[in-house]
């Protein structure tokens, strides 16, 4: 399979692509480019965060801890004194980090509900919903961060079923079907909760129709 360096390397050429493109055709001004370059990079290592001892979720779970440090502060400042609201971030930081990280870390096996498109596309639907409600973008930027980072995944999928295919010794290795899949095959109750928790991010997210107007823009920008 791809190393972490050609899924980060692959990712961030594809993001550069797209945060250039979008910027060239009035998606998005330049400053706001940096961000889908920043998305598609994300999303190409996503997916290795089911390998207990990778890179990358080493690296997503110190995001987030980072990420529940900013929010604690956020929440609780003016309610805390100073040595409190230290506590509180900390102790945010390290549920986040290591509390958090040991158990997703349990919870999830390498090349399962983490590798296939369902998550893929729920990753999307969660960071459009973000960007759209928590951090009030508008709804064709919204959209467009979590295509972005959609985008990114998938060419990681991608990237891997390529790697297990052996052209000097023309065969196919065993791990190939095991990324670019629909859903998990083997644990089809985890395929079940993330496309139920999936379903619930849909009031959440901006009208469809922007949607398919951004799809509309971008096929006809690359003809």
């Amino acid at each position: 399979m791809a190393n972490f360096r050609t899924h980060l390397g692959v990712a961030a050429v594809g993001g550069a692509v797209v945060a250039h493109g979008g910027w060239q055709s009035g998606l998005w001004e330049a400053w706001q480019a940096l961000p889908m370059l920043a998305l598609v990079t994300l999303g190409g290592i996503l997916p290795d965060i089911d390998a207990d001892r990778s890179r990358a979720i080493r690296l997503v779970f110190n995001l987030l801890a980072v990420l529940s440090v900013v929010a604690g502060a956020l929440m609780f400042q003016g309610r805390l004194s100073k040595p409190g609201l230290l506590m509180v971030c900390g102790a945010f930081y390290l549920g986040v980090r290591h509390l958090a990280g040991a158990l997703f870390a349990r919870l999830t096996v390498h090349r399962g509900i983490w590798h296939s498109l369902l998550a893929a596309l729920f990753c999307g639907l969660a960071t459009t919903a973000i960007s759209y409600r928590l951090l009030a973008q508008p709804d064709t930027l919204a959209w467009s961060h979590g295509l972005a980072l959609a985008l990114g995944f998938m060419l990681h999928l991608l990237l891997d079923e390529l790697y297990s295919v052996d052209l000097t010794g023309a065969r196919i290795k065993r791990s190939f079907g095991t990324a670019f899949k629909p859903l998990d095959w083997r644990s089809p109750g985890n395929s079940l909760v993330m496309l139920a928790i999936g379903a619930n991010l849909l009031p959440w997210l901006p009208a469809w129709g922007v949607l398919r107007g951004l799809i509309d823009q971008g096929i006809s920008f690359w003809r």
